[in-house]
């Protein structure tokens, strides 16, 4: 089995999630979407509906989603963000209550976890990655650069309902390199010449 590791180069996210978006596959686009900025699971992804994005009455996307998470039973609830939202107007051409918002086109059934790595993995071959990428690595990814952009750990642990410290920051792939950058970023004062 591969360990799966956060894509650390926000290049290569970019080219990820251009792949499908500028091929007109929308539904894959999403996917993707969803899976770097919601930090959940793909089984929690694919179990989304678009009554649970989107609001029929008044024909607009939801500003969160409420969900129960399939694994550890607690209730979560999501804040789409601004990405999440254009990606899901690109994709609004699809929407229709009661059906599934990431479904099998043939059967209309939610799509497989299985068929969602396919689509991950084809995209991540397709723009040359150099490292093993799976949903997993997507959410991932979103706590990755949560970190790096300032976030406390003790909130991304929360957000994954890790039960330690210690076990987000593996999850998170912290390396070395990254506790030697925080070292070699702290200057004081300046050395004399």
């Amino acid at each position: 089995m591969k360990i799966t590791e956060p894509i650390r180069c926000k290049e290569e996210i970019n080219a990820l999630v251009a792949y499908y978006r500028n091929r007109g596959n929308m539904r894959n686009f999403v996917l993707i979407v969803l899976c770097l900025h919601t930090a959940l699971r793909s089984c929690d992804i694919l179990r989304l509906t678009w009554d649970d994005v989107y609001d029929f009455k008044r024909g607009r996307i939801r500003k969160s989603i409420s969900i129960q998470e399939k694994k550890t039973k607690k209730t979560k609830i999501i804040a789409l963000n601004a990405e999440v939202k254009k990606a899901l107007k690109l994709f609004l051409f699809a929407a229709e209550p009661g059906r599934f918002l990431i479904e099998n086109r043939q059967t209309h059934k939610a799509l497989s976890r299985c068929q969602a790595y396919r689509i991950v993995r084809a995209a991540s071959e397709a723009i040359a990655m150099q490292k093993h990428c799976s949903c997993h690595s997507l959410r991932k990814t979103f706590g990755y650069h949560a970190y790096k952009s300032g976030t406390p750990l003790l909130l991304i642990m929360r957000i994954y309902n890790h039960s330690s410290i210690a076990v987000t920051e593996r999850y998170l792939g912290i390396t070395q390199d990254d506790i030697d950058a925080v070292y070699n970023a702290i200057n004081y004062v300046r050395a004399a010449d």
